[in-house]
């Protein structure tokens, strides 16, 4: 009930027609945050012990379903899971802060040496890093899986479409699984059947982020949507920079949104064999599934001002998930 009361702060659900989604068929299938520099300002720098509350305050902020889904955890891995999406947020928020690569690439060495440093029990004094060094001794966090997110996000500062859904997908695994990896790890959780769900759902979770992020990219003429569906369907990125939204552009949406959709449906078939201890690692399928819901309602109309809105029944939804220990 704790946590109930806790998720109430915030963020409509209602759970995704799944069968509209499927490959055969033609369902009527937010500006994600994008963040800033990596050490926080002298003067917003938190005191003595404060390290937990800067990383909890930057998640409700940037990523707020992350937040609810870290609250859900157990007591012991709450605050490890908000040090760990909060470096997560430090390094999805460079991209979208530079206006010279050269200043990204600083950035991203800045987090590469850090997590050495860390792992060497020298963390640097900038909070997310102090608490990751206080998860990574909790929980004896893989160090790879760290610096795989460092090095996948550092190859995707360049300004460019996906080639490809594949290479989509390769760049949601190498960050967004590695992060459920890490959680997994965090919960206790070290089994091949979880780490095949978190491989999927990471790549459903990254799929959406990319459909999720395109208004805004779009209104900063920047397009990361893969290039293979939409010469599929004849759309150019001109057509989402010009917020087109004729039948062939949303067929391009659809295509997407399935494919996120496929991921869900073959993490859930590992199910059976996930150890009930690593459910509350894969909540996050609770927003996917909304996002995904949401869009069918508007047909794949990318652009809707309803998929901009949030969720107000996703924390609810989120806690009956997580009672009935369900992913």
């Amino acid at each position: 009930m704790a946590a109930a009361m806790a998720l109430s702060c915030g963020a409509r659900y209602r759970p995704c027609s799944r069968q509209l989604l499927g490959p055969n068929a033609r369902g009527r299938l937010v500006r994600p945050a994008v963040w800033g520099v990596s050490a926080a300002p002298a003067s917003s720098r938190p005191g003595p012990g404060g390290e937990v509350q800067y990383c909890a305050e930057l998640l409700r902020k940037r990523d707020y379903e992350g937040f609810l889904c870290s609250l859900l955890l157990p007591a012991e891995s709450r605050t490890s899971a908000f040090a760990l999406r909060a470096f997560n947020v430090e390094l999805a928020q460079i991209k979208d802060s530079i206006t010279q690569k050269t200043i990204g690439l600083m950035r991203m060495q800045f987090w590469r040496k850090a997590v050495e440093d860390i792992y060497c029990d020298n963390p640097p004094h900038q909070p997310v890093a102090i608490e990751l060094w206080k998860a990574i001794k909790r929980h004896n966090l893989t160090k790879r899986w760290l610096l795989k997110i460092i090095d996948e996000r550092e190859k995707n500062l360049d300004d460019r479409a996906y080639h490809n859904i594949q290479e989509l997908e390769t760049y949601a695994d190498n960050t967004h699984s590695a992060l459920l990896y890490l959680t997994l790890e965090m919960l206790g959780v070290r089994d091949i059947h979880a780490d095949h769900a978190a491989s999927h759902i990471g790549k459903a979770q990254g799929i959406v982020t990319c459909l999720r992020a395109t208004p805004y990219h779009s209104k900063r003429r920047k397009v990361f949507l893969p290039m293979d569906i939409c010469m599929l369907h004849g759309v150019s990125q001109e057509d989402f920079i010009r917020a087109n939204q004729e039948k062939n552009v949303r067929d391009v949406i659809y295509n997407i949104a399935s494919q996120a959709h496929v991921h869900l449906e073959h993490a859930r078939s590992f199910s059976k064999n996930v150890p009930v201890k690593a459910f509350p690692a894969f909540l996050y399928t609770v927003a996917l599934e909304d996002y995904l819901y949401k869009i069918q309602k508007v047909d794949f109309n990318i652009f809707h001002p309803s998929l901009h809105k949030k969720s107000t029944l996703l924390p609810l939804y989120l806690y009956i998930r997580s009672w009935k220990k369900k992913y």
